[in-house]
Parts: C-alpha cells; structure tokens; sequence
C-alpha cells in the first residue's frame, strides 16, 4: 500500500508526526508533499525538525497568497505528482486549503482519498476553512473521524459509507507531550512570568486580521485582562499588530511563533489561553487550561462541555471577563482512546483489502 499525504500548515505537520511514525512502524509506502502553504521556518521547518518528520519527497512552494491563486497552484502543481506516484490512497488533513486540493486533484484523478479530521462543522460558510472541510468530506471514501459527534454529523448529511470512529491525532500527541513537561518549563523565564499569572494568546484567521476594526476590538479586550499576555504572532498577523501598536506600552508581550513543545510548556502553566485556532483549542482542553475563543462558533463543541472553552468572538467585553471565570471542576474524554495513528492505519488497511476482495 502507497499513501501519499498532503500537508502543509502548522496543525497539519503536528497531527502527520504520529501518523507518518506509525505508517514506517508497519512497514507502509508513504510520500510526504508539502505544500508550502506555511513556508516561515517558524511555521514549518522548525516542526520538521522538533516532531521527527520524515523530510518530504516533494515540496511544491507554492507559499502565501489568496485563496484562489493559493489553491489554484496548489491544484496545478500537485496533480502531476499524484499521477507519477499512482498512490493507492491520498491522504489529506483538516481543512486547509492544503486539504481541498489534495482532496480535489485525487477525486479528478480517481484516487480514493482519506480524510483525518472528517465530519467537523463550524456552520459558518464565511470561513475558509468550512469550505474546504465540506468539499473534502463529500469527495472522500475513507472519512476518518475524530468522535460520534462528527459520525452523526455526516450521516445528517447523508454520507455514512466509509465512516470510521477513530480518536484525534492533534490530542494523543499533546498528552504525549504533557507528559514531558516539566513543573518549570524554562520558556516562562524568558517570558519572566509565574505559573497561573499570565495568559497566552494567538490570532490568526483572515476574519479577524484582515478586519482592522475587528482586530482593534480583539486587542482591546486583551488589553483589559488583568494579567499579562503572552501573544505568538503568526505571519499574517505581524503587519496589523504593528500597526495598532500591539506589545507598545501595554500589557502585551509579542514574540515569533514558537516551536510545539515551548508552546505547549507556555500553555500548560497559563491562567488562560485567547485563540482563534482550532488546534490551539483542543490543546488547552488536553492541559485543562480554560480557552477564550475569538470568533462566533467552534467545530470542536466538546470543548466547550462543563465551560473549559467559551466563544467570545470579537467582543472586547466578553474576551476580559471570560479569562477571569473559575476553572471548570469536570471534563470529560471526546477524543479517543489515545491510538488514533494505529485506528486510521488499520482503517486504511482494512478498506483497501475491500478493494482488492
């Protein structure tokens, strides 16, 4: 069996880690192809290197742009790598733009496509992303989802062949990781903060940076937290955040994106984390760190159970007072057993020998 997988954004290359490992454990073909839909060494090579990923056998550079020309290169570039490996699976990721043209150059070309992360829905087609996870799910044979929530919710869509329960990749390796963290991480000396004195905070989707009242208002409400804000700043958000004078004089602490495990240290020991990332999300729930999510709607509901994630979109208001409630007393486990690389393995293995039978 060849399986030639798809990656090319942060969330992409952490979920890969295991899965690629347990593809060589059993022995499996795997093409790798970046996409190069994150190029920043802090936002690719730096998570090649950290997660032990095997380097790609193709790198398509197809870098930053809109969504259009990024997905249209995307398409272009990467039918004709598809056509000389004859995979027997393409395997895509999430809900990138990485993700849909992977999922529509295999479809054209006949190639059974698999989707990790099947059946999540934000019910918000403004996104990007919602569009991309819907095309992906309607064009794939094996859809791979993380829990029953998303079974159901494909079947309310009519797709109920090639659906397999199998746990979520992104929270099996952050338990992992947790494991390692020590009581101290050394990244809050950098930072010079204590434990549960500081919040953590991440802003990347094209609503809210390329919004400028909309980032304003985002700004406004971390700036009224009453503790300091640790804010990684993504590629796309870099221009906007200096122009508003983020980090000048406020209680803002800026620095360029970190590497998983510092990230996952500076997360575990924060009194809160303000995101607008899906992955981000989940993490937090895994550490139980209570999550303020910056937009309307989240296609991760179970984290917003027993109140450890609250949406706030882009109200100042609501993004101070939700940092400040009580950490939740109970959480539940929605996302697997832990061995979802091994779930998605045997799931592939299992729907290609019912090809060949």
């Amino acid at each position: 069996m060849r399986v030639l997988s798809v990656i090319g954004a942060r969330p992409q290359f952490v979920k890969a880690a295991l899965l690629s490992a347990e593809l060589a454990q059993r022995g499996i073909d795997e093409i790798l192809v970046h996409t190069g839909q994150h190029y920043d060494r802090e936002m690719s090579d730096v998570f090649f290197e950290e997660l032990r990923l095997p380097v790609p056998a193709h790198y398509l550079n197809v870098g930053s742009g809109g969504h259009g020309m990024q997905t249209g290169e995307m398409l272009k570039r990467l039918e004709p790598v598809v056509q000389r490996e004859e995979p027997d699976w393409v395997l895509v990721y999430g809900d990138t733009n990485s993700t849909l043209a992977g999922a529509l150059v295999a479809a054209k070309l006949h190639v059974p496509v698999a989707h990790v992360e099947a059946g999540l829905r934000s019910f918000n087609r403004a996104m990007p992303e919602e569009i991309n996870r819907v095309v992906a799910d309607h064009v794939a044979d094996l859809l791979l989802v993380p829990n029953e929530n998303a079974a159901k919710q494909l079947a309310q869509e009519g797709v109920t062949r090639g659906v397999r329960v199998v746990g979520d990749l992104m929270v099996d390796l952050a338990m992992q990781a947790a494991a390692q963290i020590p009581a101290r991480p050394p990244v809050l000396d950098r930072f010079g903060v204590k434990p549960r004195e500081y919040y953590v905070a991440t802003i990347h989707r094209a609503s809210n940076t390329d919004d400028r009242p909309t980032f304003r208002r985002l700004l406004e409400g971390l700036r009224a937290a009453d503790r300091p804000v640790v804010f990684p700043v993504h590629p796309r958000t870099r221009e906007i955040a200096s122009q508003e004078g983020a980090g000048d004089g406020d209680n803002l602490m800026l620095c360029e994106p970190l590497p998983y495990a510092q990230m996952l240290a500076l997360l575990s020991q924060s009194a809160a984390l303000f995101t607008d990332s899906g992955g981000l999300q989940k993490e937090a729930f895994v550490l139980k760190v209570p999550c303020v999510t910056l937009r309307e709607e989240t296609e991760w509901i179970e984290t917003l159970e027993d109140g450890w994630n609250v949406l706030a979109g882009s109200d100042a208001a609501k993004i101070a007072a939700a940092s400040r409630r009580p950490v939740p007393m109970r959480q539940g486990t929605p996302y697997g057993d832990g061995h979802a690389a091994r779930n998605i393995v045997e799931a592939l293995q299992e729907r290609t020998a019912s090809y060949a039978a």
